[in-house]
């Protein structure tokens, strides 16, 4: 791939048409904070409902730009060693075995030895900073949320300045800040000195015209007619008391699973069959199984017919 296309986007016109060319429909408020995101050098804080293409920002980013991507993947309990780094304690062993079997006495020779990067083993944090001049990466922390607020402090400090000190081997520093996308479900609120360092954007559920054009480039086997019925019915279901309402992603899946079922429309039977690729709680099931949702079909099929 050559340089040029390795250049960010000059425009915000050029970054919207950067996410088309991946498939990835987005709206202008979102192209000009990521715009700006990649012109400033600032970290891009996504905050919105699970599923609704957060993470695949940073996907496209990374496949666009032809940079690496690297994932931090969140969870309760997250710490340094599994996001920074960690000594490789059984290579350090057998380094200390040898030294002894050969009779080395040099305790700083051997302690050089033990704590030489050939031990390292570098999690995503230290992979970010660590990236290929010309070709910082793509940074992807995702769902924040999920930790604690210590691994967000220490977060914080990594943000600052792009280094990470190693007491063994000193400060490591960047030699180009990767481009940091951070994403959260809102499970808890985030700290605001950690949001002032970032520009921040709310990813919504798409309206209806949006996700019709995600389910044309995501499913295009996927039937003109089904694919409107489907994206009506999406529609409605989030306006409804859900525990948990379908994401674009749960779109997706639904569109794909009924193109693979050859169906060209959608039937109360075919709804009641393959809720499973759509809704991912019981009682949301449940619910839409019965009348509820075949008063949903009849209203989207009417809806359809009227407007052509």
């Amino acid at each position: 791939m050559s340089a040029a296309k390795r250049t960010p986007p000059e425009t915000i016109e050029a970054t919207l048409e950067m996410l088309a060319d991946h498939d990835y429909v987005a709206g202008r408020a979102l192209a000009t904070v990521l715009f700006l995101s990649l012109r400033m050098g600032r970290p891009l804080f996504l905050e919105g409902e699970a599923g609704v293409g957060k993470t695949e920002i940073a996907k496209v980013l990374a496949k666009a730009l032809d940079r690496p991507l690297i994932r931090l993947q969140c969870y309760e309990g997250l710490d340094v060693s599994s996001a920074v780094y960690e000594w490789n304690y059984p290579a350090q062993m057998l380094e200390i075995r040898l030294a002894e079997a050969t009779g080395e006495a040099d305790r700083d020779r051997i302690e050089t030895n033990i704590f030489d990067e050939r031990h390292l083993i570098r999690r995503p944090v230290l992979q970010a900073l660590q990236g290929e001049p010309g070709r910082a990466p793509v940074f992807l922390i995702d769902e924040l949320d999920r930790t604690d607020e210590a691994f967000e402090a220490f977060l914080l400090e990594i943000l600052s300045d792009f280094q990470v000190t190693i007491p063994e081997l000193g400060t490591i520093k960047a030699n180009e800040p990767p481009i940091v996308i951070i994403t959260t479900n809102r499970t808890r609120e985030i700290h605001d000195a950690l949001k002032r360092r970032c520009l921040y954007h709310w990813v919504d559920y798409p309206e209806a015209e949006a996700e019709l054009e995600i389910i044309r480039r995501k499913v295009p086997g996927a039937a003109q007619a089904l694919t409107a019925e489907i994206v009506a019915y999406v529609q409605k279901l989030r306006k409804m008391e859900l525990f948990k309402n379908p994401g674009v992603a749960e779109t997706i899946d639904w569109a794909t699973a009924l193109t693979e079922l050859d169906r060209l429309a959608l039937d109360p039977q075919t709804v009641s069959d393959t809720l499973g690729t759509l809704l991912k709680y019981q009682d949301d099931i449940a619910r839409i199984e019965g009348s509820a949702g075949r008063q949903i079909l009849d209203e989207v099929k009417a809806e359809l017919a009227r407007t052509g």
